[in-house]
């Protein structure tokens, strides 16, 4: 990759493992100096929870660099002297922020079969205090930073639940807000040169999602998330994308926008960790091989036609609960 970056003060929130990771790594190959936060510094016994130390670790070794901070993105308190610190150290420089953070996932998991009346009303904050409101504190003491100096790009890691019901009603509304947080504070920020955009990735192979029991749910949330693994991304697909966009001069043309990975890859020209480049979930090759066993072989015989968003709406409006 090139070293795009070299010089930009970056924060990825959450990036202790997952997607988080993928992007801190993305980013510092890049060339920026990375900032990142999770609850846990040191590796435990669990290949699943990961720790900034083994992010950190992966950052130096793509040639950025690394500056992991503890912190609890459900404490205000800690979140702003996070970026206290920040301002100190880089005499006020914060170039790009990554919201990401997110600590509802395995309890979403657990409530699976459950509809949202049968659930403890405090789903709602497993899935939307760190995973949204979070986001909105952390972009406050971001963009106080960045007007001053008419610069910036802040990012909100979202998902195609903004869009269509998955999972549950407290993380498609979660989801669905982080892309208005992106749209209206575009409309706030562009006049000091700051972008804010929200981002899909597509189904990414975290160490959760690998390691996954997949016997315990049904067939739909199978087919939600792929045929033997077919057109996963890997979290570093992310973070590449996120470089990509910040190394676009004209960047703040797309602001309040929302942006998915594979798209951002076909048109920067990059790709996967592996040398793949995976295609839009609203591609063509996406959803016919996703219905086709023998189309998931040979998936270069189905064309890469983007489909329509209101198609794509109507169709998942009928499809069994994932």
């Amino acid at each position: 990759m090139n070293k795009n970056l070299k010089g930009q003060i970056a924060l990825v929130t959450g990036a202790s493992r997952g997607v988080g990771k993928g992007i801190a790594i993305g980013l510092g190959e890049s060339g920026a100096t990375v900032y990142i936060t999770g609850r846990t510094i040191k590796p435990i016994n669990n290949n699943t929870d990961g720790s900034l130390q083994e992010t950190q670790t992966a950052v130096e070794k793509a040639g950025g660099t690394c500056i992991p901070i503890q912190v609890d993105h459900s404490d205000d308190k800690q979140i702003r002297q996070l970026f206290e610190r920040i301002d100190e150290e880089q005499e006020g420089k914060l170039d790009i922020l990554v919201n990401n953070a997110y600590a509802g996932g395995q309890t979403l998991l657990d409530s699976f079969s459950k509809s949202f009346w049968e659930s403890d009303p405090t789903l709602w904050d497993v899935a939307n205090n760190v995973g949204l409101r979070s986001h909105y504190i952390t972009s406050v003491y971001a963009a106080r930073m960045m007007i001053k100096r008419k610069t910036g790009f802040i990012c909100n890691i979202s998902s195609w639940a903004g869009v269509s019901y998955v999972f549950s009603v407290p993380y498609g509304v979660g989801k669905s807000s982080c892309d208005r947080l992106a749209s209206d504070m575009a409309q706030e920020l562009k006049q000091y040169n700051v972008t804010s955009i929200s981002v899909y990735p597509g189904i990414v192979g975290t160490e959760m999602t690998t390691n996954f029991d997949w016997k315990e749910y049904p067939d739909s949330f199978k087919t939600a998330f792929g045929h033997g693994y077919y057109n996963w991304e890997t979290p570093l697909f992310t973070g590449r994308a996120i470089a990509a966009l910040a190394s676009d001069p004209n960047l703040i043309k797309q602001t309040g926008r929302v942006r998915i990975v594979a798209e951002v890859a076909q048109k920067y020209g990059f790709f996967d960790k592996d040398g793949n480049r995976p295609v839009s979930f609203r591609s063509l090759r996406f959803s016919l091989p996703m219905a086709n066993s023998f189309l998931r072989k040979y998936p270069w015989l189905v064309p890469d036609i983007k489909i329509p968003w209101f198609i794509i709406l109507l169709t998942m409006l009928s499809s069994p609960k994932i």
